[in-house]
């Protein structure tokens, strides 16, 4: 009798489960089915960007191997900045949150599956990682130590089910390899006062007041971002130190700005409990603190006492149609604003779920406030979402409904930038291009500090042919929101290549494909660089991974969506991904 011959090899796995998953099984069983398929389509795409293999992805759990453990503990940290992103716009009994186990070992091979200590060594590892970390094991921790520069933290030797001897075990971050961090560098102070308001912490500790903190927290950002000589961070860099305990002096330092405004938010039935104070960042020195007591009825009257504080503190000229649009009341009901407040938690989570939740808070709020120009803006930004993803049986009613909830916003309050910049984008759709860009230079000139102003008008500029405007606006962007989105890098690589700048677009986009592996426009693009600079096996390349990731993406489609304004650009655009091998 012959013993068949058992096939080794040594192989680095990575083994992800979900933290928590049968909570949210139980919660909501189809929302967590749902974002659980979404979520492992975004781990293969990276898994497969970083040169790995899925082995099996079976319930909540993901098995894959790398033949480099650099490339499995890279795609480990990459896994994880990605979904953390993406579980940022989330309430916290929402967030899915994975756990990450990485090992080198031996292997058992049969067929496409592998099995043996090297693998369930893995598993364990997952198992000992925090929800959102990657713990890897010290054969691992052996290879790459000299090679990745991150931060380690020995866990010590631990005895795991079914392994005989104890495992060495690491936690791994981030921390000084560029390739891996999104924290800006070190930018030069503003030539006027800088601040950034860091996101006001629930003292409640009940994640379903988040919104109300969170609330405080835009609303504040929103007052000072209004006044023309000062220099405000976004909202969405800002939101990333939420929940983490951090020095003003690094958050100064990594954000480029000056001063750093912190606080608290306590709620108790109808009382309101608000702690903030003002700090240099540079000298540490404590410029202003105050606490308030207050009624909930007073919340609107507390924030712009709060603003006004700050622009005493900080002796900052103001002029009076600035202090004036500061100061306006958004509503007239309280409940009408905390219904809106609710509603914006969900139009930024962007799933067609929440989206729809979102509809239904803000309509509640005009129901209660038919004069609430801010809750028709929150509802015309849902009906877009419509538009942009599809969500709706009639997409483009979705998006005509958007530019009525966007002109009667207007017509209610004519100094609400958000109103402004969602008309233009409206606009931009529907190919109307001088009235995209004098509507979104409005919401400029109403908001000075708001990032996505300058990226949405960049994008604008771009369409229309006006390359060098496009790219100092969004230079702009990424200045004023340091932790920007996948689509400024993106927007910034467009310019790039259509100022024939080949080089500096390879590096932008990138940049966007190491964040987001199956973001398909950024593979469009790249390919069509490569094209032009005669790199055709890598615009090949690109192409197969846009059509990996949509079957059914032609050049036909994309030549009807895009809205150049010269058509003859898009036809060049569209016959350059034929000759890469996109089809019709």
């Amino acid at each position: 009798m012959t013993t068949q011959k058992v096939t080794r090899k040594l192989t680095a796995i990575l083994s992800a489960d979900v933290k928590g998953y049968s909570r949210l099984m139980g919660d909501d069983e189809e929302w967590t089915v749902r974002t659980l398929t979404v979520y492992k389509d975004i781990m293969g795409n990276i898994i497969h960007q970083h040169r790995g293999r899925v082995v099996d992805a079976p319930g909540d759990n993901l098995l894959a191997e790398f033949a480099s453990v650099v490339d499995a503990v890279q795609c480990a940290l990459e896994i994880q900045e990605e979904l953390g992103s993406r579980n940022g716009g989330l309430p916290v009994d929402r967030k899915m949150d994975f756990r990450i186990g990485v090992n080198l070992g031996d292997v058992i091979v049969e067929d496409d599956r592998i099995y043996g200590d090297g693998v369930n060594t893995a598993a364990r590892l997952q198992e000992l990682a925090e929800g959102g970390g990657v713990c890897i094991s010290g054969t691992v921790y052996d290879q790459i130590e000299g090679k990745l520069q991150l931060k380690y933290e020995f866990l010590g030797e631990k005895m795991v089910k079914n392994i005989k001897k104890p495992v060495r075990a690491y936690s791994v971050g981030e921390g000084k390899g560029p390739t891996l961090s999104r924290k800006p560098g070190r930018s030069e102070l503003p030539d006027k006062p800088s601040i950034v308001v860091l996101p006001f912490v629930n003292m409640n500790g009940d994640p379903q007041l988040d919104y109300l903190s969170d609330g405080i927290t835009e609303n504040l950002i929103t007052n000072l971002s209004k006044i023309s000589s000062l220099f405000v961070i976004s909202s969405n860099s800002t939101f990333t130190y939420k929940g983490k305990a951090v020095k003003v002096e690094q958050v100064g330092e990594e954000l480029g700005v000056r001063y750093v405004l912190e606080g608290s938010v306590q709620k108790a039935d109808r009382r309101l409990r608000i702690t903030a104070q003002l700090i240099d960042a540079v000298s540490g020195y404590h410029i202003w603190g105050e606490r308030y007591d207050r009624d909930m009825e007073d919340i609107f009257l507390l924030q712009d006492d709060v603003t006004e504080k700050i622009i005493g503190a900080l002796r900052v000229k103001v002029e009076k149609a600035e202090i004036e649009r500061v100061l306006r009341k958004p509503s007239e009901s309280l409940e009408a604003y905390d219904y809106a407040l609710r509603g914006r938690a969900y139009v930024y989570a962007m799933t067609k779920e929440q989206n729809a939740r979102a509809q239904e808070l803000f309509k509640v709020a005009i129901d209660l406030d038919p004069r609430f120009a801010g809750a028709y803006v929150g509802l015309g930004w849902a009906y877009f979402n419509n538009w942009v993803h599809r969500w709706s049986t009639d997409p483009q009613s979705s998006l005509d409904t958007a530019v009525e909830f966007a002109q009667k916003a207007i017509a209610l309050d004519p100094s609400l930038p958000s109103a402004y910049r969602l008309l233009g984008e409206c606009h931009l759709w529907k190919r109307q291009y001088d009235q995209a860009i004098g509507e979104i230079e409005t919401a400029i000139a109403l908001d000075p500090n708001d990032a996505e102003n300058y990226a949405e008008l960049s994008g604008a500029l771009v369409w229309v042919g006006r390359h060098e405007e496009a790219l100092a606006q969004m230079e702009k962007a990424m200045r004023l929101n340091p932790f920007y989105p996948v689509m400024y890098p993106f927007g910034l690589g467009l310019a790039q290549f259509m100022m024939q700048q080949r080089e500096e677009a390879i590096v932008s986009l990138k940049k966007v494909l190491t964040r987001a592996p199956g973001f398909l426009w950024a593979h469009l693009l790249l390919a069509l660089v490569f094209v032009e600079a005669d790199r055709m096996e890598e615009a090949r390349a690109e192409v197969s991974e846009v059509l990996r990731i949509d079957p059914n993406c032609s050049a036909k489609r994309l030549g009807e969506m895009v809205p150049f304004r010269d058509q003859t650009v898009m036809e060049e655009m569209v016959a350059a991904l034929r000759k890469a091998g996109l089809g019709e």
